[in-house]
């Protein structure tokens, strides 16, 4: 156990994450954020709601290279630019493309595997007397197709799946259909995983593990950090000037962690990969269970109170307004998979994923930076590997041995 002091910057899943586990190690644990855990601002609040342990598959993958450019012209893709941003986007895409090949594609989707694999447990383990258990569920989770042809051209993601032991059952049009009546002619195929969980509500469930976080002891500072500084004894300034001093920071600020690490000297990439979703309120039906369509590239999850359809890439940066064509097109595939669904309202919401060129999240500490902890990048799957961040960052802390390589994630990789 530790009585050493610790600041961690950043309050969405894996900064609450981190600061939980490491005030059970001991340590006394600051937590800074702009806004509170569980607020609409963060991009923990707006997910999907998966625990995607399927989630082995990189963002970048070799067809990506000839599908791009077609996806970006086309206004039904789920892949958008803004056109203006993209000089700004270079340095971060040309290690992207780098990424494409079939030998780096199986690479990544192995350090995929070493975070997501046991992603159920490592959530159970954080939240299991919380009050956050409360907001999770259990069931399968089916991915459609329109037909079987679109199945069998999906080969290389089922077997890279596969690989990891991720086999689904099949789904013929009738099996589908018993499941779930509503579910509309567009799709006649499908897979499903067994043991699946989701976040029926991902803003109080982050809110419920950060109550018990303060209710055992640990501080929160509602408060914009602007500077970070290394060292023995490494420090981190508030807007404002206020200095936090701690042992160990940990930077967990998701995409606002690349401003942060500028002034540590790391040469990170990290893009703000735009994600959107719709929620609709008081749904006259709802999904049996989660959804990917795999037409739309979008996921559809049954949530308390709301059904929410969440997915889209757009790259735009940090601070650029939300579009209007991400959702247009969300909606438009939530009508192809439910014609007759009624609900009595819809509302937005845009976050900003923190993404990097090889889909790896970033953990650990770097020679150049002493001090400082890192645990961001999660991508897609923030929501998914947000506690098993948190407990590496806390057997880093601590000095502890972790049972995994950490050389794919390290931070000053790029």
């Amino acid at each position: 156990m530790s009585s050493e002091s610790i600041v961690v910057v950043g309050a969405g899943i894996t900064g609450v994450s981190a600061a939980e586990w490491l005030r059970r190690d001991g340590w006394v644990v600051t937590l800074v954020d702009p806004v509170r855990p569980g607020d609409p601002e963060q991009t923990s609040y707006g997910n999907a709601g998966l625990i995607a342990r399927t989630s082995v598959v990189p963002v970048a993958t070799p067809s990506l290279t000839r599908k791009a450019p077609a996806m970006l012209l086309d206004p039904n893709s789920p892949l958008f630019l803004r056109w203006s941003y993209l000089p700004r986007l270079m340095p971060w895409l040309v290690p992207f493309l780098r990424n494409t090949t079939t030998a780096r594609m199986h690479q990544i989707a192995r350090g995929l595997s070493d975070v997501t694999f046991d992603a159920n447990d490592q959530h159970r383990a954080l939240y299991e007397g919380t009050g956050a258990e409360a907001h999770v569920a259990h069931g399968p989770y089916t991915i459609l197709y329109t037909d079987r042809g679109a199945y069998d051209g999906d080969n290389l993601t089922r077997e890279l799946r596969r690989q990891y032991d991720l086999v689904p059952e099949p789904l013929s049009r009738d099996e589908l259909i018993e499941r779930d009546p509503n579910l509309s002619a567009h799709y006649q195929f499908g897979t499903l995983y067994e043991d699946f969980n989701w976040i029926t509500a991902p803003g109080p469930y982050v809110a419920a593990l950060f109550a018990y976080f303060q209710a055992q002891g640990g501080t929160f500072r509602q408060a914009k950090v602007v500077d970070i500084t290394p060292g023995d004894a490494p420090s981190v300034r508030l807007e404002g000037g206020e200095m936090l001093t701690g042992d160990k920071v940990v930077l967990a600020a998701g995409a606002w962690s690349s401003r942060l690490s500028k002034s540590l000297g790391l040469p990170i990439k990290l893009e703000a990969e735009r994600g959107y979703h719709v929620a609709m309120h008081a749904p006259s039906f709802t999904a049996p269970q989660p959804y990917m369509l795999t037409d739309a590239k979008c996921v559809v999850t049954p949530m308390q109170g709301t059904l929410r359809a969440a997915g889209i890439a757009e790259f735009g940066g940090l601070h650029a307004p939300p579009s209007d064509k991400p959702p247009a097109l969300i909606r438009k595939a939530v009508k192809r998979l439910y014609p007759q669904l009624e609900f009595e309202r819809s509302e937005v919401w845009m976050g900003r994923r923190p993404t990097t060129p090889d889909s790896l999240p970033s953990i650990g500490e770097s020679p150049r930076a002493p001090g400082i902890i890192h645990a961001y990048g999660g991508q897609h799957i923030g929501l998914t590997i947000g506690p098993k961040l948190g407990r590496l960052s806390a057997d880093i802390a601590s000095g502890r041995r972790v049972n995994l390589d950490l050389t794919p994630f390290r931070p000053d990789r790029f």
